[in-house]
């Protein structure tokens, strides 16, 4: 087993679960990851899958980090930043809720473009709330249907929506 390798072909799904687990890019726990797949590599068996193994690895050292007294330490510390976005005035100016506005106005008016199954999933999904499953019961369609008209009402809106960034 090759660690090279592991770190070029695996190395954007080990930073994916940490970002997810932790909501931080912690390179310190992601070079944690490859030293605990290096270490126990003689104990990989090759019957299993390998991507399966190195993503149990990476979920359980950033849960276990989120759990540790180094992240609770890190979290009591204030720095500069942390302390200005205390103090910062949050108010909302007319020209920030203008734009809000406009940005919702779009949003709106490219989701009513979307064909109608596309419109409907989109609506379920994100603005209700609703799980693939209760779509699923509401629409009377398989989820692999709503997860394909979700993921294609995402791309279409996307490209509507690509000059609002």
């Amino acid at each position: 087993m090759d660690l090279k390798d592991i770190i070029i072909n695996h190395g954007n799904t080990v930073r994916n679960i940490i970002k997810r687990i932790t909501n931080e890019q912690n390179e310190d726990l992601e070079q944690e990851v490859y030293t605990k797949i290096w270490k126990n590599s003689d104990k990989y068996e090759e019957k299993g899958v390998l991507n399966a193994w190195i993503r149990t690895i990476s979920a359980n050292l950033s849960k276990d980090y989120l759990k540790s007294s180094q992240k609770k330490l890190s979290d009591n510390t204030t720095n500069d930043e942390t302390v200005l976005s205390f103090v910062a005035d949050h108010k909302e100016t007319p020209e920030s809720l203008m734009i809000k506005r406009e940005r919702q106005k779009a949003i709106s008016e490219a989701i009513n473009k979307l064909k109608p199954k596309f419109k409907e999933v989109i609506m379920l999904y994100e603005i209700e709330n609703k799980s693939y499953e209760e779509i699923s019961q509401q629409i009377k369609c398989p989820i692999g249907t709503v997860k394909s008209r979700l993921y294609n009402a995402k791309k279409e809106l996307a490209v509507m929506l690509e000059n609002l960034i």
